[in-house]
């Protein structure tokens, strides 16, 4: 009876993880044939690291009028068009023969993920009940580990049989097929939406109005959106400017060989992978802050293990660390943001701060890649860790205050 119960429950999360594993899937497929067409048609290593800004740039163009669009939308609908959009787009991609093409497809297909995400974590709000979101979260973050242990491996398997052309028909095919899936989930606003309000034409007074709602929320919220930011520079800024000098560091520093260097990017998948599996079995016997606080401090200080590092082994044990501890804070912080911003704005507040995340993004790491020029990559990695560490540590702090114990706990309405 219980089971029964339980499985009813859990219906329509489990459809929805479903078709997020097929997208994810095919995301780490189509990335890593992304890299190898671009490489194989340019001979330049350059010309595939200008695929990595594309990405905040798409954010920059998209998110500071998005969110108006994804909050006066139907948001299962909008997923289904954003997947279909994401997939015929992919297809042209193999009938592509200037650099300067794909790119402009790349960023087409980036604008379209950079709205899918706020939407879909405006939907997830609605359907998951407060009190399992934690759960649903932690399980999220197995299907997104999975895939990033499968996909590279089903990339691998595919280029063997065909090209990397055939991985990203992979890719347009998982789109369509976690389109599909989502078209079956309810429609959580078929009531509540109405005609006016879903027609409504988004116009530089509305996207004001909208900027100055968001600018008012987080003066009424300054502690919600305060862990957003340090939360954000930690795990997304920090993080993707370390990263990006990550294959220069090994090899330069560590004197590792590609096959080396491979082998230490599968550790980091292994340890994602390992801590999202302990994550779901713990996850609800931890506080939420706890997840936040000591999750982030934890993949500081992998990557602190990671930049004093002189050898392949200790440089593992750092990435494992900080892998191993990524699922935990954003666990902890997903849930934290689900359960304190209003579902009815989120896809305001969401993107608007997306914005402004792609910004840090782009400023952050290119501060961080001029300065390997001037005083060498080893120090300005140990420099970054100390920053990224000083700011975990700040985080923890905030999150442990007992006055706002409140901000950590399952809304009563859900």
């Amino acid at each position: 009876m219980i089971g029964a119960k339980l499985m009813k429950s859990w219906k329509y999360p489990f459809i929805l993880l479903f078709g997020i594993g097929v997208s994810n899937l095919g995301e780490w497929i189509y990335f890593i044939a992304l890299n190898l067409m671009v490489l194989d048609m340019s001979g330049s290593p350059f010309a595939v690291s200008a695929l990595y800004i594309i990405k905040p740039l798409a954010s920059l163009f998209t998110n500071s009028w998005s969110g108006s669009m994804i909050d006066r939308f139907n948001k299962r609908n909008l997923m289904v068009l954003l997947d279909l959009f994401r997939a015929i787009w992919i297809v042209f991609l193999p009938f592509v023969t200037s650099i300067w093409s794909i790119y402009c497809i790349v960023f087409v297909i980036n604008m379209a993920s950079s709205m899918f995400r706020p939407a879909s974590t405006a939907y997830i709000t609605k359907l998951i009940p407060s009190d399992q979101r934690k759960r649903y979260n932690s399980l999220l973050s197995v299907i997104q580990s999975g895939a990033f242990l499968i996909g590279p491996a089903i990339a691998g398997i595919l280029f063997l049989t065909g090209s990397p052309i055939l991985a990203i028909y992979v890719n347009a095919i998982s789109l369509f097929v976690s389109g599909i899936i989502t078209l079956f989930m309810p429609d959580l606003e078929k009531q509540t939406l109405t005609n006016h309000t879903s027609h409504t034409k988004i116009s530089w007074k509305l996207l004001k109005k909208d900027w100055l709602l968001v600018w008012n929320f987080s003066r009424k919220s300054p502690y919600i959106m305060f862990i957003y930011f340090l939360f954000s520079c930690v795990i997304v800024v920090m993080a993707t400017a370390l990263d990006s000098l990550e294959a220069a560091f090994a090899k330069e520093v560590l004197h590792l060989s590609d096959s080396d260097y491979g082998f230490l990017v599968s550790i980091a998948g292994v340890g994602i992978a390992a801590g999202a599996m302990v994550n779901t079995l713990v996850v609800t016997k931890i506080e939420t802050s706890w997840l936040i606080g000591f999750g982030s401090v934890f993949v500081s200080v992998g990557y602190i293990i990671y930049a004093f590092s002189n050898s392949f082994f200790i440089a593992a044990f750092g990435f494992f660390i900080l892998a191993f501890f990524l699922a935990f804070a954003n666990t902890g912080f997903l849930t934290f943001y689900q359960n304190n911003i209003p579902v009815d704005v989120m896809g305001r507040v969401g993107s608007i701060y997306g914005w402004i995340e792609a910004l840090f993004i782009i400023i952050t790491t290119i501060i961080v890649g001029l300065s390997t020029e001037l005083i060498g990559i080893q120090i300005v990695v140990i420099v970054g860790t100390l920053v990224m560490l000083l700011l975990a540590i700040t985080l923890c702090i905030f999150n442990f205050q007992p006055s706002k114990a409140r901000y950590y706990q399952p809304t009563k309405d859900a």
